[in-house]
């Protein structure tokens, strides 16, 4: 069996019994994960706060990092098991601090959840000038996980699990100008190649990561309602991705494949705790299986135009990763040395 997942060697799904209509609740059912550590970022608004509920009440204790920890406390209220700290993936000094009160705490980390992620935003820029998608989205999840390395090798057995999108489709990540600092900026593809970026992440960080008993994964949870996702977002940018005709209608095909936060949370969980995975890594998952590769020929992608689908090429790409882990160093500064 192919030990990495590069050009999607691995990247088939494996009948799992789950589909798009799957909740948390069902993908979780039977499953102990008493003793276990969680970390999930986002983890109190929208599918982070039902992953967090649903890991909880499997037995894990479930830390919440929080840009606002008097919102995070009102939403988790009442929810055993749970731990809140500050972070905020926009602010590398916070990432820094929250990891190391983690480490200090000596225990190990079994699952992280990269879920927290933001969209639809106007051009801006972090403290160090990097677009707020990609350093959000992306850069911060590398830190992140680089940062609490030691305690995911300490587990004997963790996953790193990536909440991307299908909206890796909208973009390749632009290794010319991943900043727009000289193309015009268009918040969908800073979007799109955040969540490519992410991708390739879960990709290289599975390749490497495996001999310590590390695996990593990245996934599309689906199109949601009732998140916190679009609210910066306007009607055209919506008109735009084909999700509303030319009337500001919402098109049926795709009110009918929204899916409730249930849904929405349940790949998320399926990844974090499928035997099914437990000798795969490096995949990209939807509706709780691993997705379908499509492919490289853009007219033959009816796929994704039809069924809003699948996992590009270009996001499982081994150079793209390889090229992408490089620069990720040089821009944040982080040497992610494995032992």
């Amino acid at each position: 069996m192919e030990k990495n997942n590069y050009k999607g060697a691995l990247q088939h799904p494996l009948g799992s019994g789950f589909n798009a209509t799957s909740t948390a609740t069902e993908v979780i059912k039977g499953i102990d994960l008493t003793g276990k550590i969680a970390i999930v970022t986002g983890g109190n608004a929208g599918i982070g706060l039902e992953t967090t509920k649903i890991l909880a009440a499997a037995g894990a204790i479930v830390i919440v990092p929080a840009r606002d920890i008097e919102k995070a406390k009102k939403n988790l209220e009442g929810i055993s098991n749970v731990e809140i700290e500050a972070m905020d993936l926009s602010k590398p000094e916070t990432i820094d601090t929250f990891a190391e009160k983690f480490l200090a705490s000596g225990r190990p980390l079994h699952l992280l959840i990269n879920n927290a992620g933001i969209m639809w935003v106007p051009l801006q820029r972090d403290s160090r000038g990097i677009e707020s998608q990609l350093a959000t989205n992306y850069l911060g999840q590398f830190q992140l996980v680089a940062r609490l390395w030691p305690a995911l090798k300490n587990a004997n057995g963790a996953r790193v699990v990536n909440v991307s999108s299908l909206g890796h489709h909208m973009a390749p990540f632009n290794f010319d100008d991943p900043n727009f600092e000289h193309r015009e900026y268009q918040t969908l593809l800073g979007y799109g190649q955040s969540k490519t970026a992410s991708n390739l992440f879960a990709l290289e960080l599975d390749n490497r990561a495996q001999a310590y008993q590390v695996r990593a994964y990245s996934l599309h949870p689906g199109s949601i309602a009732g998140t916190e996702l679009a609210r910066d977002a306007d009607m055209e940018l919506f008109k735009q991705m084909g999700f509303f005709d030319e009337h500001g209608n919402m098109r049926p095909e795709i009110l009918a494949s929204l899916k409730t936060i249930s849904q929405g949370a349940a790949t998320s969980v399926w990844v974090a705790t499928s035997a099914l995975l437990n000798n795969i890594g490096g995949v990209y998952c939807e509706d709780g299986d691993i997705a379908e590769l499509l492919s490289e020929d853009p007219s033959v992608q009816t796929n994704a135009k039809l069924h809003q689908s699948g996992v590009q090429p270009y996001s499982l790409d081994e150079s793209n990763a390889k090229q992408l882990w490089k620069l990720t160093e040089e821009i944040t500064g982080i040497k992610f040395k494995m032992n």
